[in-house]
């Protein structure tokens, strides 16, 4: 049954604009994207953020779907938006729909430092893709020079803090990356907090910056460990800079 196309009243219209607008600075993305995610002319987006057209309920429905968030936070909000499919993250991982992060998912060159030599860059594939059993989005690794590590896990997204974890969970023992995601041109950065392994079954808590980079982004790619020869080891080098350059992730010594 299709939504009606209410007018929503100038009180609500100016609230869901501050919501939006908020949204925005937050998940640092433009407004074009917005209105490709949620199917609607720039224009009409423009106009009713500038509050020359009051929102209808349509409208709403399709920002609040694409945004993964209530608009309608009076006390005479309409009832809350379905999932597309019934596609809903449990609580713990946020509760986002499918099309809200369906910007997330890809195939991302991931960097971090190396471990074991400090002057190298460690690459490997990441997978995030959308998960139908588990009703989230799941990530797994490949092209590790270390393949026994291999990882794969689950993906949060929670709106509280605006950043992404992807988290893994092998009988209880945890290894956690949160990143930042610049919606745009799609790269991720943040921290990855882990455990070193060392002689014999000796672990160690380490932490480091890194980041995921759209596979679109590197023309060749290569992974494993990075020397200085190798011809992605400049711009690897340059992303992972920007990490903390930008204060996307912040390493304290007490």
């Amino acid at each position: 049954m299709p939504v009606p196309d209410k007018q929503l009243s100038a009180e609500q219209s100016r609230q869901i604009a501050d919501t939006i607008r908020e949204e925005l600075a937050r998940r640092r993305i433009s407004r074009q994207s917005l209105a490709e995610l949620a199917k609607l002319s720039l224009s009409t987006l423009e106009k009713v953020l500038g509050g020359r057209r009051p929102f209808t309920l349509a409208t709403t429905v399709r920002l609040e779907q694409a945004l993964g968030v209530s608009l309608r936070k009076t006390s005479e909000a309409l009832a809350p938006v379905a999932a597309v499919n019934g596609e809903v993250a449990p609580d713990s991982l946020g509760a986002y729909s499918r099309r809200a992060v369906a910007w997330i998912e890809g195939t991302y060159v991931t960097v971090r430092p190396s471990f074991g030599d400090k002057d190298a860059i460690f690459a490997y594939r990441t997978e995030i893709t959308w998960d139908a059993a588990a009703s989230s989005l799941v990530f797994h690794e490949s092209e590790r020079q270390d393949a026994a590590f291999t990882q794969f896990g689950e993906v949060a997204v929670p709106n509280q803090s605006r950043h992404i974890y992807l988290v893994t969970n092998r009988h209880g023992q945890h290894r956690l990356i949160t990143v930042a995601h610049l919606a745009i041109s799609g790269e991720m950065y943040g921290i990855i907090t882990t455990l070193l392994a060392g002689r014999g079954s000796l672990l160690t808590p380490i932490a480091a910056p890194i980041a995921y980079l759209p596979i679109k982004m590197v023309a060749n790619p290569t992974f494993g460990r990075i020397s200085s020869d190798d011809p992605n080891y400049a711009l690897y080098r340059q992303h992972l800079r920007r990490t903390t350059d930008e204060s996307f992730a912040l390493f304290v010594q007490g």
